[in-house]
């Protein structure tokens, strides 16, 4: 089923709206999710919201946090998340942090007491779109082991980072130290579908294509084997030991831990262009010749175009706003139950 960009940001912004998440929140949260679907990221897009909305219910996730952000030096930043929604404390720690940069050059926001946040990309986005360069670091609930482990510690915390480039492609690169995504090895299990071979084990370490195996006590396998597993140990660092959040495997897993708040930790940069070379008009001419490079460069056998990190994503993005975003039937209907619940319009034809 097609639905348009605004008819899926007005559903989800009225579930969320109904379950207490004021209005202003509830679009920027709703905004967030439809980013995704847009993007193609359809596992961070709407199909999660009946987890997220739960967890309100249950009084895990904070509909309305007072967040207040601490100084503490001209380019650092505080926040403590109040267990609100990730959507919302990312989007404002990026607003935040254009704010400090356009003055100080550079700003970084330390983030504690948050929740699962979604796309980061959605965050780069908001940055490169108001022309400054972002680094969006998350730590996530336990989904591999150290490496030589067994035991899931670390998560697929995503590293995304991205530069502005006017009036040409931006560089976006949202990617988490796993092989793949946990919530495509989720899409897969909602769907019915084995995974291919190489993206987890079970709970006995062995091999799987079967995603419940994967999920129920398995474990995700890392980019590059010690170099991704490295990664996600560095990435809980930047977000959970540096900035008072959960870390070490005490980020809760929000479809299974249901008796605490997640304790997500986010660490957010934004960089202004000119910071070092005194021009944004020089940053963006010399952006475009890298992009330029990149697009340029001899092709291998049968590859007929080289893209930019993130520019596949984009003409997706570009289509679907033109036709509508793809949703599976049953996934919209379990949200439309959830909606009719709580009085809340459901689209057309559901």
């Amino acid at each position: 089923m097609l639905l348009s960009a605004e008819q899926a940001e007005a559903f989800a912004a009225g579930l969320f709206a109904a379950h207490g998440v004021p209005a202003g929140d509830a679009r920027l949260a709703a905004s967030c999710l439809v980013r995704a679907d847009l993007r193609g990221v359809d596992t961070h897009g709407i199909v999660r919201m009946p987890g997220y909305l739960e967890r309100i219910s249950r009084g895990l996730v904070n509909p309305a946090p007072s967040l207040e952000f601490d100084a503490i030096g001209p380019s650092m930043l505080r926040l403590d998340g109040q267990n609100g929604l990730g959507f919302v404390i990312a989007s404002r720690a990026i607003a935040e942090g254009i704010l400090v940069a356009e003055q100080q050059g550079l700003a970084m926001i330390g983030v504690r007491n948050s929740t699962h946040f979604g796309m980061a990309a959605a965050y780069l986005l908001q940055a490169i779109e108001a022309g400054y360069l972002a680094l969006v670091f998350t730590n996530a609930s336990p989904a591999l082991p150290p490496w030589g482990g067994t035991e899931e510690v670390f998560g697929t915390s995503p590293f995304a980072v991205a530069a502005p480039n006017p009036g040409g492609i931006p560089f976006v690169l949202d990617m988490a130290p796993t092989i793949v995504a946990r919530g495509k090895i989720r899409k897969a299990a909602r769907e019915g579908k084995a995974i291919p071979p190489g993206w987890a084990l079970d709970a006995d370490g062995a091999p799987t294509t079967d995603p419940d195996a994967a999920l129920q006590g398995g474990t995700l396998l890392p980019i590059g084997g010690p170099k991704g597993a490295g990664l996600s140990i560095w990435l809980d660092i930047m977000c959970g030991v540096l900035t008072g959040a959960n870390f070490a495997g005490g980020v809760g897993d929000q479809y299974k831990n249901f008796d605490r708040p997640q304790g997500v930790g986010h660490l957010i940069t934004v960089i202004r262009p000119d910071i070092c070379l005194g021009s944004r008009d020089l940053f963006g001419a010399r952006m475009q010749e890298l992009v330029e490079t990149v697009k340029n460069n001899r092709k291998a056998d049968g590859v007929s175009e080289i893209f930019m990190p993130g520019e596949i994503e984009a003409r997706t993005e570009a289509a679907r706003r033109k036709t509508g975003i793809p949703y599976r039937v049953a996934d919209l209907a379990l949200l439309a139950g959830i909606a009719r619940l709580h009085d809340v319009a459901v689209p057309d034809g559901l």
